[in-house]
């Protein structure tokens, strides 16, 4: 986007067009009090500013310092060579002071992929915007910018910052007694990407396991975390002074979520929703028949594709959104049905109500889906279970062989696998949904092959008799 000023010789005014939304007008007063509070000369004539193209909506405040510099630049403040090359993103607060924008990364990405060899913005949104592959000018306040811009200042361009070298530690899967089939389901999920229910009564540690996921996927490489920093960077949520993000995102809202608030827009606005903000990362949804059902099926596109299309009336948008689902679920509304020592007291109706809240479809979508049972005495007041780091190399080494190619599938391991298609109510996508848990199974054992056992344990981790019935 380009900002263009003009001053003809009338009455004083200041006209804002380019379809700005209020944000964008309200620049008009905000830029009006940094220039008096810089000490910078306010035009006395009629002011024009063009937001372009025309046809294009624009949202937020960041374009206050580029119209300040605009505005400086058709005075005569300044001459035009030298904001030749130059883009600028910031909110002017009445005090001249230079506050940060969201989405700072991804205009500076824009500003070079469209010839601009440097951005000026907000301290705390430089290293952030050095992310951008630009040189990043950090600058505090208006007057700051027009003496640099002037020549009277330097500064020195601002690099992306070192990692934290200390990061908050993930939740660790020793803390998890017993529990073996849902470890391994665990493990299995992380090594291969894959989706994971699940079921039981309640207080058998099934958010407990659904929330150490993170802990065992393997560390975000240099694209993935660049992707992940321009969501929360767009979604406003990465903190100021904060480079690229190095941590797999992990969002677990509410079941009062609702479809927007899941998938992205409403609200007058297209924003990002959950999906989009656990991109290369997992959502959690717990007590997953709780969530609304429209939520709930909406998913089901992004989980093929990767990406969400959210289409609005006042624009359309396409979200990342290639995430590891992790639902949890008790298997009747009572929260007894799978406790042997607690008798179901829902009656059929109610649990016939109750699985409706999940199509056929959607559960397809689930590669992995594990009944957990209430856990022994012996197994509570046991050691600690293997943490999570033992856990992590293994699944790193099993991404790793996966990277190189797929595994070949022995005859016996395809014929069991159209003897289930068969016998088993295994759609075109289970099959296929099967064949790709074989293979993390094989790369987790270190085959050359997928053999019938490794089919077999996949074909076990698919709907339980509860939740087919």
């Amino acid at each position: 986007m380009e900002v263009e000023a003009q001053i003809r010789g009338q009455q004083p005014g200041f006209v804002l067009v380019g379809l700005g939304d209020r944000a964008c007008q309200e620049a008009k007063e905000r830029v009006r009090g940094g220039f008096v509070s810089a000490g910078l000369r306010w035009p006395r004539e009629r002011l024009i500013v063009n937001l372009a193209p025309a046809a294009l909506k624009k949202e937020g405040a960041g374009f206050d310092l580029p119209i300040a510099i605009a505005i400086l630049v058709a005075s005569g403040q300044m001459q035009p060579d030298r904001v030749e090359g130059l883009a600028a993103v910031g909110e002017i607060a009445l005090g001249g002071h230079i506050r940060p924008v969201a989405g700072t990364v991804v205009v500076a990405e824009a500003a070079r992929r469209a010839g601009a060899e440097r951005i000026l913005c907000a301290t705390e949104s430089a290293p952030e915007a050095a992310l951008g592959g630009i040189e990043a000018i950090p600058v505090g306040h208006l007057r700051e910018a027009a003496d640099f811009l002037w020549g009277e200042l330097q500064i020195e361009p601002c690099g992306p910052p070192e990692p934290d070298p200390c990061p908050p530690a993930y939740r660790d899967l020793a803390d998890v007694r017993g529990q073996e089939r849902a470890r391994r389901a665990l493990e299995l999920a992380a090594a291969g990407g894959h989706n994971l229910l699940l079921a039981g009564p309640p207080g058998t540690g099934k958010s407990m396991l659904a929330r150490r996921l993170p802990g065992i996927l393997p560390p975000l490489t240099f694209d993935e975390a660049l992707d992940v920093t321009r969501v929360w960077s767009v979604a406003g949520l990465l903190r100021p002074g904060h480079g690229l993000m190095h941590r797999r995102p992990f969002r677990a809202p509410h079941h009062s979520a609702s479809m927007p608030a899941i998938v992205g827009g409403g609200g007058g606005r297209l924003r990002p929703g959950e999906a989009t903000l656990a991109h290369n990362g997992v959502l959690l949804l717990d007590e997953l028949p709780e969530f609304a059902r429209p939520a709930l099926e909406a998913l089901r596109q992004p989980l093929e594709d990767g990406s969400i299309a959210v289409a609005r009336v006042e624009g359309r948008a396409v979200f990342p959104a290639d995430f590891q689902l992790v639902g949890t679920m008790n298997l009747c509304p009572c929260g007894a049905r799978g406790d042997p020592k607690v008798s179901c007291s829902c009656s059929p109706q109610r649990l016939a109500a109750f699985r409706d809240k999940l199509s056929r479809a959607l559960l397809d979508r689930f590669d992995l889906v594990v009944t957990v049972p209430r856990p022994r005495a012996e197994e509570l007041a046991a050691e600690p279970g293997e943490p999570s780091t033992p856990v992590r190399e293994r699944v790193v080494e099993a991404r790793e062989r996966l990277a190189d190619g797929g595994l070949p599938r022995t005859a016996a391991a395809d014929d069991l696998l159209d003897r289930a298609v068969e016998s088993l109510p295994l759609s075109g996508r289970g099959r296929a949904r099967v064949a790709r848990v074989s293979l993390t199974i094989a790369a987790l054992a270190r085959a050359d092959a997928i053999d019938a056992e490794h089919v077999a344990e996949a074909l076990a981790y698919r709907a339980p008799a509860e939740l087919a019935a």
